[in-house]
């Protein structure tokens, strides 16, 4: 059974720094592009960042570029997602997703091209 189950969310203040993580089972994440969503409050869900671990290439939105690192962990079928710098505009729910796409950005990291889906995990940063 494929799934994806995220996990690191929680309070974090303005400025700080927290790791999600996106661990897989049922695939390797070898064989797929991961990536991450988010949610904010009344905003559409967009791609933040995204990996191709057998390409070793990696994407990240321009709003988040320099503080948000994306990487993955083939041992444990495991990506992460290093949040840095965080604002409260980075508040939202994480969703990690896995699709066969090349992660060349905003042309094919779009929530529809995804197979899988976690359910999610709430970031809130305060002020």
């Amino acid at each position: 059974e494929v799934q994806l189950v995220e996990s690191g969310g929680g309070l974090v203040q303005a400025g700080g720094s927290t790791r999600l993580s996106c661990a897989a089972s049922g695939f390797s994440v070898d064989d797929y592009t991961i990536g991450w969503f988010r949610q904010g409050p009344g905003k559409e869900r967009e791609g933040v960042s995204c990996i191709s671990s057998s390409y070793g290439r990696t994407w990240h939105t321009d709003s988040v570029k320099g503080r948000f690192t994306i990487s993955s962990d083939n041992a444990k079928n495991t990506v992460y997602l290093q949040m840095n710098s965080l604002t409260p505009e980075d508040t939202a729910v994480y969703y990690c997703a896995a699709g066969d796409f090349y992660c060349s950005g905003y042309v094919d990291f779009v929530p529809y091209g995804m197979d899988y889906w976690g359910k999610g995990t709430l970031v809130t940063v305060s002020s």
